[in-house]
């Protein structure tokens, strides 16, 4: 009767179209309606759509991450099911998904890997059925998907979700073999770099052996012909093609081979020479020098002198540094020659210098001093030189020596067990001699004192026992490397090197303590304005000056001396005591910080 009535029906509004101008609105409008409408789509035709373009999505992708979020996204087309969480193994572990949420993901984890392989039941609250479905291909297994339902699955629903899980290990299989064969290609790719890195790195090692044997072969010959320095730069000459020279320790010519000679030769700049010595010492192998290469001869640690090619044209490679290395190592044998020739001058100097330390006849001391070309009719200053990480022996010996020498000193020298004596014939600079150590030994650990001036050879044992007195107060001060002077130590040359110097650091502590304190916490300079104004004899108007404040100032900072420190200037004791204070606190214990 439905069929009949929807046929009629249907007839009618024909007809109804055929009574009207055929092609009018009217017309379309009414046939329109007379044609059959399709039926409305149910959402089991949109999941069994779903299901069908699933396959071609899966293996339309190589990303194993993105098959398994379409696998766990689909799941729902298979029945009221929702996926919570997938796996993937990865290098024998399994890695939660991105798309995982964080509720029960630990719980989920540990189940899924209590699995070992397996499918089992899972537990979430609020979902009555839940499974871990294990995602499996021929490799084994590739992951899981814990997928859970609002009720007991139909068989039907059961075996769409199993479906989905064969597809998913499918493209899983597909995508891993990809994978694979992407990393074994790239694998062989660095494999064949490698053997070809490997072949050129041969080639070098057999041409860089062939060249050494040159270098060894040169040297071995120049070594045999005993030519020193010059058969030295004609072998380099030879071998780099560069002119080849060789300085001294002090920078002044002594040979070179090749062609651009300079004429005159300039002479050296000492503070720049032992700079640029100083740079060259602390690096490794030769150094390039504006448009020299330069390696020094070193033997032991000890600069002799300087090997050098010069190249303005920056044409240097590792050959030419392995020349110049190795004729370093070959010109090391004569310079240290050339030492030991100086070490004998040196020795002869030394006696004279002990027998001066202790005590000695004039008539003998002048004489011998005329032989090795010194003046002791002049004034002298006993000059004590001790650098602790450096041992006194011949070698620091001739390193004072040579500093002594670049700063103008003529002395003559000896050494001790732990420092070295100089017999200086001017008052030393305040600081060249210091400065010039420091860059010879690289280090700024040193110390040194100085006597007060010796008008006779009775006065040198006495100036002796000064400069190690000004030593010793110098490195037991808190600043304890640089050069004291005996005759500038002030009231500490009545004190003697003996005293504790934790008692005077309590005395000063004691009538200072609270000024120190005072001018830590306000960055003032209490302690050095009392200082001041004791060494201008209590004087306002020379302590001012010498401050830069003014008079008015210069009051105000002594009032809240006394307001500090409880005492009173007028007081004599008060007075004795904070100026012996103020005096050990600037000699002995450093002045501020």
């Amino acid at each position: 009767m439905a069929g009949s009535r929807t046929n009629s029906l249907y007839h009618h509004r024909s007809d109804r179209a055929s009574s009207l101008p055929r092609g009018s609105a009217r017309w379309h409008r009414t046939a329109a309606r007379a044609r059959p409408r399709p039926p409305a789509r149910t959402p089991a035709d949109h999941a069994l759509r779903d299901l069908t373009v699933l396959p071609r999505a899966l293996f339309d992708t190589l990303d194993e991450g993105e098959i398994l979020r379409l696998a766990m996204d689909h799941m729902a087309a298979a029945g009221p099911f929702r996926a919570e969480t997938g796996y993937l193994k990865v290098g024998g572990d399994l890695i939660p998904s991105p798309r995982n949420g964080q509720t029960h993901a630990s719980a989920m984890g540990r189940r899924v890997r209590e699995l070992a392989g397996r499918d089992g039941p899972v537990t979430v609250p609020g979902r009555p059925w839940g499974r871990a479905l294990g995602i499996r291909g021929l490799e084994g297994l590739h992951g899981y998907i814990v997928v859970t339902c609002r009720s007991q699955p139909s068989e039907a629903e059961r075996s769409l979700l199993a479906t989905i899980v064969r597809h998913t290990a499918a493209a899983l299989s597909v995508a891993s073999a990809h994978r694979r064969r992407r990393e074994d290609a790239l694998e062989l790719h660095r494999l064949r770099d490698e053997r070809t890195a490997l072949q050129g790195q041969l080639i070098s090692v057999v041409a860089e052996l062939g060249y050494q044997r040159a270098v060894h072969a040169l040297m071995a010959e120049v070594a045999a012909s005993s030519g020193g320095e010059e058969a030295i730069t004609r072998a380099l000459h030879r071998l780099t093609g560069l002119p080849a020279l060789v300085e001294d320790r002090f920078g002044r010519l002594r040979s070179w081979t090749g062609p651009g000679r300079p004429d005159p030769y300039p002479e050296p700049d000492p503070v720049r020479r032992d700079e640029m010595l100083h740079a060259v010492a602390r690096q490794a192998g030769p150094v390039r020098i504006k448009d020299r290469l330069i390696t020094l001869v070193r033997p032991h640690g000890e600069i002799l002198g300087v090997l050098a090619v010069v190249d303005a044209r920056d044409e240097a490679d590792e050959h030419t540094v392995l020349a110049l290395e190795h004729a370093a190592a070959s010109l090391a044998p004569g310079l240290t020659h050339l030492r030991d020739l100086a070490e004998v001058e040196l020795r002869l100097h030394r006696e004279l210098v002990d027998d001066l330390l202790a005590g000695t006849d004039e008539a003998s001391a002048y004489a011998r001093s005329g032989a090795v070309g010194h003046d002791l009719h002049r004034s002298h200053y006993i000059v004590v030189v001790q650098w602790p990480n450096r041992t006194a022996d011949d070698s620091f010996a001739q390193t004072v020596g040579r500093a002594a020498s670049a700063v103008g000193m003529r002395s003559l020298l000896t050494r001790r067990s732990d420092h070295v004596v100089l017999v200086a014939d001017d008052r030393p600079h305040a600081r060249a001699l210091y400065e010039a150590l420091a860059r010879e030994t690289g280090t700024r650990s040193g110390t040194i004192g100085v006597s007060a001036p010796c008008d006779s050879l009775d006065d040198i044992p006495h100036g002796y026992q000064e400069a190690q007195r000004a030593m010793e107060v110098r490195r037991h001060s808190r600043e304890r490397y640089g050069t004291t002077f005996f005759d500038e130590l002030g009231l500490y040359r009545i004190l003697g090197p003996g005293n504790d110097y934790r008692e005077l650091e309590t005395f000063v502590q004691e009538w200072l303590g609270q000024l120190i304190d005072y001018d830590s916490r306000h960055h003032t300079a209490m302690v050095e304005t009392l200082s001041r104004y004791f060494d201008c004899g209590g004087n306002y108007d020379e302590t001012a000056e010498s401050l830069a404040i003014h008079r008015s100032t210069l009051r105000y900072r002594l009032q809240r001396i006394r307001d500090i420190s409880g005492n009173d200037l007028a007081n004599v004791e008060d007075r004795l005591n904070l100026q012996v204070a103020t005096r050990v606190w600037k000699i002995v214990l450093g002045g501020p910080g």
